[in-house]
């Protein structure tokens, strides 16, 4: 099933954690609706612009898979509002920097991203229509737990 000209409701709900613990990552159909608002809002347009393939790391999590891979329990991953992406050859700051410039998003993190390595990391992005707040995070990893500082620092 598409989600929109260049994305899959197959790679938006890929998990290798599911597949390997044998969890159900079916979303119902408004998940479903979800998903392809999130493609048609972000994603799409990240591919149109950029004129590459765009890489789904995480999309949609039912909260089994969720929560195997530690995710937060109100993660927006689980109405099939948020992805995790990369685009191969483009530093993560730069797909950062250009969805915050030019689309509408609930939450945009950089996450895990070392400066000086342009691949390291990658982005995560929310679209919730009724919730299109703007909000930029980075995350980092300090003495093993995961920080968030405000905007988006590469």
């Amino acid at each position: 099933m598409n989600l929109s000209a260049n994305f899959t409701l197959k790679e938006l709900t890929k998990s290798d954690t599911a597949t390997r613990l044998g969890i159900d990552n079916t979303p119902d159909n408004a998940t479903i609706e979800n998903l392809k608002l999130l493609c048609e809002m972000v994603l799409q347009p990240v591919r149109e612009h950029f004129g590459k393939s765009v890489t789904v790391n995480s999309g949609y999590r039912s909260p089994e898979s969720n929560a195997a891979v530690g995710g937060s329990k109100t993660s927006d991953h689980c109405k099939g509002q948020a992805a995790d992406i990369e685009i191969d050859g483009l530093p993560n700051p730069e797909l950062a920097q250009w969805i915050m410039d030019n689309l509408d998003y609930t939450q945009l993190i950089l996450e895990f991203y070392t400066q000086g390595q342009p691949n390291s990391g990658w982005v995560h992005v929310s679209y919730d229509p009724n919730n299109l707040k703007k909000q930029e995070l980075t995350a980092v990893k300090v003495a093993g737990k995961t920080n968030y500082l405000n905007g988006l620092q590469a």
